[in-house]
């Protein structure tokens, strides 16, 4: 259950070949590691247990968590990946804080990497973009930003915290009560769909098997593709969309051209679990505020356009049932939604029976404007998720200074080819261009 993110840097200026052992020499001498980085689960071989709480690590060792590799020079993108795949594949220790940060040397050009994985209890994705940005500069002649975990997370109620006043707990159940009726109206609508009686609204178990909807191992394959976001936001004019309308598109020529090629596509749509950002505007972030829609992918359609068009129709119903919804009637309907998923992950038949949705498919936004560490450009930000039991893909969008950064991720052992899904996502790009503009 961790997620993680690749970042790569165009080195500053005059770097020294010694750039990253020297950033190293720094961080080691840098100020104490600050919370949440210095927490652990207190009963790490007891994860369950009601009386679960974070404390703190006493004998914490920065070198386990901070760590140095070196490709083979010139190092290149194939060999980038399969690193960060193998890496990516470790599952964390629950006896030390759950975060890892690795520092990758070698590329062609001097051009260096960072790969850091955090268990998802930890944040969700929009808190680790505050994180990303809050760590590095606009300016590329700043050089003394502290690193993320020199950094405090942005401030949430300690675990076992009592709700500050009876008026808060008031206001939190007056809430529910106001949500119920729009809520309830919401499940209607949705036993219509199971009905089929509303086919652009998607239900839970509408999903066909796919052979990525199996058991997993513990290997994983990951892949990236990044676009300008200008081309998706032209295309999402024209077709009446929004940009994640086009993002989905793109997810779902790949899917079906790759499905195709197995000779493993089935007649009915895949259908995406989509996360949904509750926070407000300049929310600080910390923790994760996530709800969920369901929406159709519309691999079934062999026209591009058409397909798109379907996307869409299918988001903007799965959005309608969300309106005049509190947050926390959004969360009990999300967790509805989720419900046969969490009983097929409860029962170990997660794998096994049909699934809930087929892939899970988020988009978090990022920085509008070029980052820098210590005087290094990056030049993207690719995130890595997490495949489980069921739902060996996972495909999470980030955008950063005017692209679109793809990161795929699945089971090295149960979804062959996962390079060809990011090619084909992009010559879904070209081909919706062709047809649309």
């Amino acid at each position: 259950m961790h997620v993680g993110v690749l970042l790569p840097f165009t080195p500053p200026p005059g770097a020294s070949p010694d750039f990253l052992r020297q950033l190293m020499i720094e961080l080691r001498d840098a100020p104490p590691i600050q919370s949440p980085w210095d927490l652990k689960v207190k009963n790490p071989d007891f994860l369950s247990s009601p009386r679960q709480r974070w404390v703190r690590d006493e004998s914490f060792d920065l070198d386990y968590h901070v760590r140095r590799y070196g490709l083979p020079i010139p190092g290149g993108e194939r060999e980038l990946g399969v690193l960060v795949s193998r890496l990516h594949s470790v599952q964390m220790d629950f006896h030390r804080p759950l975060w890892e940060t690795s520092f990758i040397e070698g590329l062609a050009g001097g051009r260096f990497a960072m790969y850091t994985k955090v268990h998802h209890s930890l944040i969700d994705g929009y808190t680790a973009m505050r994180l990303l940005s809050g760590s590095m500069s606009t300016d590329p002649d700043e050089r003394d930003m502290p690193h993320f975990f020199h950094r405090s997370k942005p401030a949430r109620s300690s675990v076992g915290e009592p709700v500050a006043s009876f008026s808060a707990l008031f206001s939190m159940v007056r809430e529910q009560l106001d949500g119920t009726p729009v809520f309830w109206k919401a499940v209607a609508r949705l036993g219509k769909s199971l009905g089929g009686r509303d086919r652009m609204l998607k239900a839970p178990m509408q999903a066909p098997n796919t052979i990525f909807n199996k058991r997993i191992s513990r290997n994983r394959r990951f892949a990236t593709q990044s676009y300008d976001l200008s081309r998706l936001k032209n295309l999402a004019k024209v077709a009446g969309g929004t940009l994640n309308d086009v993002a989905l598109a793109l997810c779902g020529a790949a899917l079906r051209r790759l499905l195709i090629q197995l000779n493993a596509l089935p007649d009915e749509p895949l259908i995406a679990m989509l996360p949904v950002n509750l926070r407000p505007a300049n929310d600080p972030g910390g923790g994760n505020a996530v709800g969920a829609i369901l929406a159709s992918l519309a691999t079934h359609i062999k026209d591009p356009v058409e397909r798109l068009h379907q996307i869409i129709a299918s988001t903007q119903r799965a959005k309608q049932q969300l309106e005049g919804m509190p947050r926390s009637t959004i969360l009990q309907y999300s967790a509805l939604l989720l419900a046969p998923l969490s009983v097929q992950m409860a029962t170990g038949i997660a794998g096994r029976v049909r699934p809930a949705f087929n892939v899970v498919i988020s988009n978090v936004p990022g920085p509008k404007e070029p980052l820098y560490f210590r005087g290094a450009r990056l030049e993207a930000a690719y995130p890595l998720s997490i495949p489980f039991h069921g739902y060996g893909l996972n495909i999470t969008l980030n955008s950063y200074a005017g692209t679109l950064n793809c990161g795929f991720i699945g089971c090295r052992d149960g979804l062959p080819h996962l390079q060809k899904l990011a090619v084909f996502a992009g010559e879904g790009l070209e081909e919706l261009e062709t047809a649309l503009l």
